[in-house]
């Protein structure tokens, strides 16, 4: 690939979505990083779409920082025509905006927990189709869609709201496959691990000893990025299309190894299979 890449990544303040961001930068793609936040402090974990911006490019890419709120669908539409104005294609795009209301990871069932969890249907499910939907146009043949998911799109984990978020961009996925193939533009889902993002990072530092196993197989939040580079570089690619993957599975297909040059684990043996699709088309 002559020509630095294209590639869009949601909800790239910080954590998957920056590391994400950051390994796609280091191959010397042109990486648009959205998200909310514009200024330090403004949140309660660190990270802006400047700071991701600004390390894209001083890893050996051009980061280009847009603010876009993800539940408005104008703004989505504007980033995708300002892509348009500068490139005229997309060539990966990386659906990982997602809302994570505070109350999530509250034990108990759902009906104690507050109703704003339904936010994860509108950034995190349907914020995924729309940004594919303004950037179809663009994508390239050869092109890669992605949907950052996790093993809580079939294993119970923080509640129905959580579960049927993942299961719906998981699905969405298969779906979209099924449209895009005549175009010769890949989709997955990836289902990442445990990754050090700001959140988890606290959290370790703050129980050592509770989260002393669980931090030594956790992935580094450039990891799933490393993967997308690798899985949009595979003349394979076309062959996973549609398929919900296991990340650290797919790291061990590709050859790909994390920043400490370590392989983190699949978590398919106490979590379960990714599901498997129909093949019938009926329209």
């Amino acid at each position: 690939m002559t020509t630095p890449r294209i590639a869009v990544v949601t909800g790239a303040s910080r954590g998957a979505g920056k590391g994400i961001a950051l390994a796609l930068g280091a191959t010397g793609a042109t990486v648009y990083v959205t998200g909310r936040t514009t200024t330090t402090g403004e949140s309660a974990l660190p990270g802006t779409v400047a700071d991701t911006a600004a390390e894209v490019t001083r890893r050996g890419g051009t980061g280009v920082p847009m603010i876009v709120d993800h539940a408005d669908d104008a703004q989505v539409a504007a980033l995708f025509e300002q892509i348009r104005s500068d490139h005229g294609r997309v060539d990966i795009l990386v659906n990982n905006a997602i809302t994570l209301p505070p109350a999530l990871t509250k034990k108990g069932p759902f009906w104690r927990k507050p109703l704003d969890l339904t936010d994860l249907f509108d950034v995190g499910m349907r914020s995924a189709y729309v940004a594919t939907y303004y950037a179809a146009p663009l994508l390239t043949p050869g092109g890669l869609v992605v949907n950052t998911s996790s093993f809580g799109g079939t294993a119970y984990m923080h509640g129905p709201a959580y579960g049927a978020g993942k299961a719906a961009v998981d699905k969405m996925a298969h779906d979209m496959a099924v449209d895009f193939r005549p175009f010769e533009v890949a989709v997955v889902s990836l289902w990442m691990g445990l990754l050090k993002t700001e959140r988890t990072v606290a959290a370790f530092d703050a129980n050592p000893e509770m989260y002393s196993g669980l931090a030594a197989t956790a992935e580094s939040v450039e990891f799933p990025g490393r993967i997308i580079d690798a899985l949009h570089r595979d003349q394979g690619r076309m062959d996973r299309s549609g398929r919900v993957l296991v990340g650290a599975e797919l790291a061990q297909e590709l050859g790909v190894v994390d920043v400490d040059g370590n392989r983190p684990p699949s978590h398919r043996p106490f979590l379960g299979d990714p599901p498997t699709f129909s093949d019938a088309v009926i329209e």
